[in-house]
């Protein structure tokens, strides 16, 4: 299970929300660069990237950022925060990204969804956002009536790289993942899940490692690294000595 940590940019700066609330952010850094070397250098393998200002407007806005980013690094990145047209897709994989994250658009055009997974097989990641298990959209300001194991089936069997799956009642709270909900959700869906959202000590961690029906390619990690409250490479190494088991 790969250790991902999350950086999230709002108005060109590295934040944390809390519950998605866009009024409610801790700036951890001024330099969303450095903050990608920092994970980088500390054993990640791969980062997420949200723009948060994007997820809200529906377009890019910390682009500039997110390609000065991209191109320092040596490991992958995955993308997202307004991608919701075939452009966009094509702007940010143009940049190195490894893959780009559509959410607001899976919810609201599966089609296009379907398209692009035929133009750009395993680099398209679906980001399913739920409270109480229905879809979230717009930087989570909209919770539709879509049920989120419903929506998720729609995309298998097309090629979908992933699907990162965050609970918004746990993200940024630090009060560990919902383990039944992602367990629920990854056990329900033909497709690789990446869960988000509460990890706070390492022993959510191994919770998240002991799922087996199926396996987590993933987890996100944000505030908790931030905070201190999990040290990356202690976390890069629980993940490994359970997958060794």
């Amino acid at each position: 299970m790969k250790i991902i940590p999350a950086i999230d940019i709002k108005g060109g700066r590295c934040v944390r929300l809390y519950q998605g609330q866009m009024d409610q952010e801790t700036v951890y850094s001024e330099n969303p660069i450095e903050v990608a070397q920092k994970w980088q250098d500390m054993g990640a393998s791969m980062l997420h990237i949200v723009d948060l200002d994007g997820a809200v407007t529906g377009t890019p806005v910390n682009f500039g950022i997110i390609e000065k980013m991209i191109s320092s690094l040596a490991i992958k990145v995955q993308v997202g925060g307004g991608i919701r047209d075939a452009e966009t897709v094509e702007k940010y994989l143009s940049i190195g990204t490894g893959r780009v994250i559509i959410g607001t658009a899976a919810a609201k055009n599966i089609e296009f969804v379907w398209g692009m997974s035929g133009f750009y097989t395993a680099r398209i990641v679906i980001g399913i956002d739920a409270k109480d298990g229905m879809v979230a959209v717009k930087g989570w300001t909209e919770v539709t009536e879509m049920d989120a194991i419903e929506l998720a089936k729609k995309f298998e069997g097309i090629g979908i790289g992933a699907i990162v799956y965050t609970d918004i009642s746990r993200d940024g709270t630090l009060t560990g993942p919902n383990i039944k909900s992602v367990e629920k959700f990854a056990s329900s869906v033909k497709i690789p899940v990446i869960a988000s959202g509460g990890v706070s000590k390492i022993d959510d961690i191994k919770a998240l490692c002991n799922m087996k029906f199926p396996p987590l390619e993933g987890v996100i990690i944000g505030k908790a690294l931030y905070s201190g409250a999990v040290d990356l490479r202690e976390a890069i190494k629980a993940a490994a000595e359970f997958s060794h088991r």
